[in-house]
């Protein structure tokens, strides 16, 4: 098991799969969601788009994943997962937060993934204080590669400014 921490664009990553901090459409947005669907060409968005709804315009509820090509990017697979929105801390988030991490691990895990880039899930327009969201991380990663067997994953957190990720390494140090 292997955590690192660096300060980079996600979409260069040349690893097994990125995680998609998506919405629950999968069919693109902003923030780290719209960049990879630049990045990925427009093959990412048709292989979401056939993915299936489970209610109307919902193909990935809060707290689970989904997993397609990486297309033109660097990375085989995306894994999308939708974090929760911030709402003060009372409407379950840090559970489903922690939720997009073991799920996302799992997912990799079961189709033979040995990397992982994630990034700050639900720390942008989601509005999840980051100091907050590193300490559910770190738990859920940390849990979660501890109980799997087999293959060890290596886990990348990827941020696009040193002050994130330093603020994301000082969570991790003191965990």
């Amino acid at each position: 098991m292997s955590i690192s921490l660096l300060t980079a664009d996600l979409t260069r990553l040349a690893v097994d799969a990125i995680v998609n901090a998506a919405n629950r459409s999968l069919l693109g947005g902003g923030g780290v969601d719209g960049a990879i669907h630049h990045a990925a060409g427009p093959r990412l968005l048709e292989a979401c788009r056939a993915l299936p709804e489970v209610a109307p315009g919902v193909r990935c509820p809060t707290g689970e994943v989904r997993i397609t090509p990486g297309f033109d990017l660097p990375a085989t697979h995306v894994i999308h997962t939708v974090g929760p929105v911030w709402r003060g801390g009372g409407q379950d988030e840090p559970q489903l937060l922690a939720a997009c991490y073991r799920n996302a691990l799992r997912l990799a895990r079961g189709h033979g993934l040995r990397s992982v880039a994630f990034p700050a899930i639900s720390c942008g327009a989601y509005g999840y204080p980051p100091e907050l969201a590193a300490e559910v991380a770190c738990a859920s990663l940390r849990k979660t590669l501890a109980e799997a067997t087999g293959a060890l994953i290596g886990v990348h957190l990827c941020f696009r400014d040193g002050a994130m990720t330093a603020l994301w390494q000082r969570v991790f140090n003191a965990a």
